[in-house]
């Protein structure tokens, strides 16, 4: 069991990791323009 609630843990940070990732791609974007 607590195998599977580390495989949850791990889907989940792995998905906040993509966001801010995606995030920190725009940011640096909008400041290569200025």
């Amino acid at each position: 069991m607590g195998s599977v609630v580390k495989k949850r843990r791990k889907k989940i940070a792995k998905h906040k990791y993509k966001k801010l990732r995606k995030r920190m791609r725009a940011e640096k974007r909008r400041y290569g323009k200025i």
